[in-house]
């Protein structure tokens, strides 16, 4: 019998989304070790889900862990802005009625020094794929030191991201996560909660693994798809990604979809996909966060699609 590795952030919230459906498909993105899927599947027996993962190892975790739903479950390796096009062209939107995405590193691979994701780890990788051709050594070894400025401030909202630029330049090559953490510790901002090189291996996780432009991607997908009945869930863990849920949401509410400065309406007023149920993202109970550190930084956010 397998061993649970870990209860996914926001478990209680998540079954409390998509309680009560009587039939149809949900649509897991971000499926990892099985937790929010698993919960879905047990708290409505009636549905189906499609699990998506690029981690070949949550694969073969979850193959087995979700083996007891039988033929309700069906799971996809790949990117979710590309396997999600796929799905979108196979099922019928009516069909579709939810769709999960828990964005960011899953706490296992931060937990797995080898994949390369933590601070403490003697590799340099943090590849969600490990097919994937970038690695964070060819991001901080290869980089030039204008490329290496624009991640660490669009993706670490680091301050003195070029004094970070030059030291890096300046001491590669780097051959762990661990030696890059240390030479850069005495330049990064140090917070009471956080490790001072936690920024830094943030923007470039990111990059490696182009997880905004993902992120964008599902979203433009789900619009795209009109899908009528839909309640979409999209769970964050930092600003940068919570801001662009967050003002899709806010797009897909509008009706009119003309330019402030517009005289009179001319786009038909018709444009609006559904509503938002959280004007404040959902965040982790005192509960659990006692039990799990890494949810304080869990946001969720929900909309419901309606589309007639």
């Amino acid at each position: 019998m397998q061993s649970i590795p870990h209860v996914p952030v926001l478990y209680k919230e998540v079954v409390e989304a998509f309680k009560d459906l009587d039939e149809g498909i949900v649509i897991d993105c971000t499926m990892g070790y099985g937790g929010h899927s698993s919960l879905i599947l047990e708290s409505n027996p009636n549905i189906k889900l499609i699990a998506i993962d690029q981690d070949q190892t949550a694969i073969e975790y979850s193959t087995e862990r979700l083996a007891k739903y039988g033929d309700r479950v069906s799971i996809r390796k790949g990117r979710f802005s590309v396997v999600m096009l796929e799905i979108l062209k196979e099922v019928n939107a009516v069909s579709i009625k939810g769709i999960l995405a828990d964005i960011g590193v899953s706490s296992l691979q931060l937990d797995q020094k080898e994949r390369g994701f933590s601070y403490e780890s003697e590799n340099l990788d943090m590849r969600m794929d490990k097919d994937a051709l970038l690695s964070a050594s060819n991001v901080v070894n290869g980089y030039d030191k204008v490329e290496l400025q624009r991640i660490l401030l669009e993706y670490g909202e680091l301050r003195n991201f070029k004094k970070i630029a030059d030291v890096i330049v300046k001491n590669r090559p780097f051959h762990s996560a661990k030696e890059l953490s240390e030479c850069v510790k005495p330049h990064m901002p140090r917070g009471k909660k956080i490790h001072p090189a936690t920024l830094l291996m943030q923007a470039i996780r990111i990059e490696v693994n182009d997880e905004l432009g993902e992120l964008k991607s599902l979203l433009d997908s789900i619009e795209d798809a009109k899908l009528p009945q839909a309640k979409i869930a999209i769970i964050s863990f930092h600003s940068l990604e919570d801001r662009i849920v967050k003002q899709k949401f806010i797009q897909w509410s509008k009706s009119c979809i003309c330019p402030s400065e517009a005289f009179r309406c001319t786009c038909g007023n018709n444009h609006q996909l559904g509503k938002i149920l959280t004007k404040k993202p959902i965040m982790a109970q005192e509960s659990e966060l006692k039990k799990n550190v890494r949810s304080r930084s869990a946001k969720m956010r929900l909309f419901q699609m309606d589309i007639q």
